[in-house]
């Protein structure tokens, strides 16, 4: 397969104009550290940024970072946290599940729209993607957004842009908001409860008037694989995890009510500063489920379903798969480990999913499983034709990223 390097995005207007006279399709990447997630692709040729790895401009009084989109993401994140600064959505790292190289890149991040716990309370990737310059599948260069939420006018294409997975246009710069680490942070620990009481404990800790920014439960079963900061957590023991973050007097505070609100569920045991950081890492990463452990070769599916019904859906999955799971987001997010199935066992996942109200995406598998499953939820057909209608306005030749999010179109 070729590959085809650009300079800059006037380069990336010539591949794509090129592809689309020819109607041959392009594999999108930064370095290719989430090549393994969506279907298989029909694609003859590869378009790699990597060389859009710039940083535009940073203007950390403004809380403002522009950069191309082939930046590597670690090299980005140690800039701004220089700076005491940090993507306030908390990005996910794949390597550790995917078990690829640390090699992601700001338009990856983008692409895939993957957030880490802090999504509860300050939104995806989407919310802090301010603007961005990219090439359509008509090999035209455009621009939406800009350095401020008031500078968007007319439709914000931006929040499409954000986990289109490469499928809509070629990201060439985007610019992003970051926001001030906080000063404190300080978890709280729940033991002993099962997933639907650690359901409506987290239920409890987020309709609080306390700022609860992270609400995870990993049963007993997700410690027999936990590695890093984890590995001391549970010995074998549930644990429930409630994260307060902020100036350390607010912390302290609303921690002690907290505290008190919960004490039906359990006493609460404190978890300070950097040991709270790392467990927090390591939740958002799923390393318990990661590539290199025992769990490395079952199937791993990424779960978004009503809090409300995260701990029952998850505890029936678990005993009728054989799998395990970890909660995240109160509930609302869960991550399943299968035993591997031809199928990695996506009828019945789907079926408890959809009575659940819910969406599930196979995040890792083998080629041959992804070759005969949906990795994306399947959609209601009107909603299913209303986005095609949106990526055909887009790339009307399906050029980007051909059949990555639907089975059935690499074709």
């Amino acid at each position: 397969m070729e590959t085809l390097r650009v300079r800059d995005a006037k380069d990336v207007e010539q591949v794509v104009r090129a592809a689309v006279a020819s109607e041959q399709p392009l594999e999108i990447i930064g370095h290719g550290s989430k090549r393994g997630i969506g279907q298989r692709m029909a694609t003859n040729a590869v378009l790699d940024l990597s060389a859009l790895n710039a940083v535009t401009s940073y203007e950390p009084n403004e809380l403002i970072i522009t950069v191309q989109a082939g930046a590597p993401l670690a090299d980005v994140k140690s800039l701004i946290d220089s700076k005491n600064q940090q993507f306030a959505f908390d990005p996910m790292d794949t390597a550790p599940l995917l078990g690829t190289p640390d090699i992601g890149t700001v338009g990856g991040m983008i692409g895939a729209g993957l957030a880490g716990p802090r999504r509860i309370k300050a939104g995806g990737a989407r919310d802090h993607l301010l603007g961005a310059h990219a090439v359509s599948g008509f090999g035209d260069s455009f621009k939406t957004g800009g350095k401020v939420v008031k500078n968007v006018t007319g439709y914000d294409l931006c929040k499409l842009l954000a986990g289109s997975w490469g499928t809509l246009a070629v990201m060439t710069e985007v610019t992003l908001k970051v926001m001030p680490r906080p000063e404190s942070e300080r978890t709280l620990l729940l033991r002993g409860l099962d997933d639907i009481t650690a359901n409506k404990a987290m239920t409890a800790a987020l309709g609080s008037p306390f700022d609860v920014s992270g609400a995870a439960h990993l049963p007993g079963s997700a410690f027999r694989t936990a590695s890093s900061a984890l590995a001391g957590l549970g010995a074998g023991q549930a644990v429930t995890l409630l994260r307060l973050e902020g100036i350390g007097a607010s912390v302290t505070h609303r921690a002690a009510s907290l505290t008190a609100l919960i004490a039906p569920f359990g006493a609460a045991e404190p978890l300070e500063d950097d040991a709270s950081a790392a467990v927090w890492n390591s939740i958002r990463d799923v390393l318990p489920f990661a590539a290199s452990g025992p769990l490395g070769a079952w199937p791993v599916w990424r779960i978004v379903c009503p809090p409300a019904s995260g701990g029952a859906l998850g505890q029936a999955l678990a005993r009728e798969s054989g799998g395990d799971v970890i909660y995240d987001w109160g509930g609302g997010l869960i991550w399943a480990a299968l035993p591997p199935k031809p199928d990695a066992q996506a009828a019945l996942l789907r079926q408890r999913v959809d009575a659940a109200g819910g969406h599930a995406t196979l995040i890792r598998a083998s080629d041959e499983v992804r070759r005969h499953i949906d990795v994306f939820h399947p959609q209601a057909a009107g909603v299913a034709a209303l986005g095609e209608r949106v990526r055909a306005s887009f790339d009307p030749k399906n050029i980007l990223n051909r059949g990555r999010m639907a089975r059935g179109t690499a074709t």
